[in-house]
């Protein structure tokens, strides 16, 4: 890699994605310092090490053309299928999913994790060869075949959060790559309501008479997982069960006030009322430790994080590269907004961690493997910029 191709490396990405990871570390200290009594450092020490692993993951990443992924495509696709697979025969379960597979180091990967890079890398190439052929309804039927198949899959350990994401870097990818607005957006808008309808008839008790063979409408989801999709209307309706976990994150956050309770000074995430405070929830302890002050300065860094991957996106030398962004900006994108709004009490609880923050050695790996490719496809932008 010569000199000119090295001035095109965007310094600021870089720089808040180092902010965001030395953030990482310091909410993990308190969010964390208490869930392994034997070894309160455990997790911290843990998510150091990854990072370690995410950043020479990403430099390697960076330095290779990302154009050389497309040769390898049906490659990468049948060994994302393949470590899917082996998840439901060799996989470790965990609090009633399989989503893991053991390793020989002493540690689990989540192959789902790292399906989401596959699918971006993958999806890119299809839908660059289709790029102004996505007019029409049948048009959008092989790309959603493409990305079924997966998420079928992770939807079966069951993973309803990462099949979300799935969709959500679908739609990204789909409205990126040319497919037809109104066509496509009325069809997206159609599915939603046809899923609102659905839920409505499972959940209802007193449909009139001429709807009463539509009550509680059989779904393919599990039943914690539909309930989980509807309880944050009403928290308070469960609140030792499905509800709680909201009803314990609005807390948290809410007793923050402007500038928190103080490092290790929380309540809810310290003294354990708040369920996965170091994981899903990771964002309620910044709420009630630094308050609105800690969250605003927190998502600040998201945003430009955010900005700068799709000033990225668009400045990229092809469609294939655009693409790679669009997927990698679309995954970011629902990630923090879903986590922060199901913390926040405004939207469904689905597991979802807060990337580059949470602890998680397949997400953080994941997260970094993602910035490699960003950095990849900004070193070969199609101009220098000063």
């Amino acid at each position: 890699m010569d000199r000119r191709t090295l001035r095109n490396l965007d310094f600021l990405f870089i720089f808040i994605t180092c902010l965001l990871l030395m953030a990482s570390l310091v909410i993990l200290s308190t969010a964390s310092i208490n869930v392994l009594k034997s070894d309160p450092w455990h997790y911290v020490k843990l998510q150091a090490a990854w990072i370690m692993i995410g950043i020479a993951a990403a430099a390697v990443l960076a330095v290779i053309d990302y154009e050389k992924w497309r040769t390898y495509r049906w490659w990468i696709y049948g060994f994302n299928i393949l470590l899917l697979l082996i998840v439901f025969f060799l996989g470790v379960d965990a609090k009633g999913a399989t989503r893991w597979i053991a390793t020989p180091f002493g540690f689990n990967i989540q192959p789902s994790e790292f399906a989401k890079i596959f699918i971006i890398v993958t999806l890119a190439d299809f839908l660059a060869e289709r790029k102004g052929k996505l007019n029409n309804y049948k048009d959008f039927i092989m790309p959603f075949l493409f990305i079924l198949v997966p998420m079928l899959l992770i939807l079966k350990q069951p993973d309803l959060g990462t099949t979300l994401v799935f969709v959500a870097i679908f739609i990204g990818m789909m409205f990126v790559a040319g497919a037809n607005p109104w066509k496509f957006g009325g069809l997206l808008l159609g599915g939603a309501v046809i899923v609102g309808i659905a839920l409505w008839l499972h959940f209802s008790t007193n449909l009139p008479g001429w709807l009463h063979w539509a009550e509680g409408l059989p779904l393919p989801m599990h039943e914690y997982q539909l309930r989980r999709l509807t309880i944050f209307m009403d928290p308070a309706a469960d609140i030792s069960g499905d509800g709680y976990h909201i009803i314990q994150s609005i807390w948290a956050i809410g007793s923050g006030g402007l500038w928190g309770k103080g490092y290790q000074m929380g309540t809810q995430g310290q003294l354990n009322f708040l369920p996965e405070h170091h994981t899903d929830f990771i964002f309620s302890v910044v709420g009630e430790e630094f308050g609105f002050i800690g969250t605003v300065t927190l998502l600040f860094l998201f945003l430009i994080f955010l900005l700068r991957s799709l000033s990225i996106a668009l400045k990229a030398r092809d469609t294939y590269g655009m693409l790679i962004s669009a997927g990698i900006v679309s995954m970011y994108t629902f990630h923090i907004l879903v986590n922060v709004g199901m913390t926040s009490g405004i939207m469904p609880v689905t597991g979802i961690p807060l990337p580059l923050i949470s602890a998680g050695g397949s997400a953080m790996l994941s997260n970094m493997a993602s910035v490699g490719l960003l950095l990849s496809v900004n070193l070969r932008r199609r101009r220098l910029m000063f």
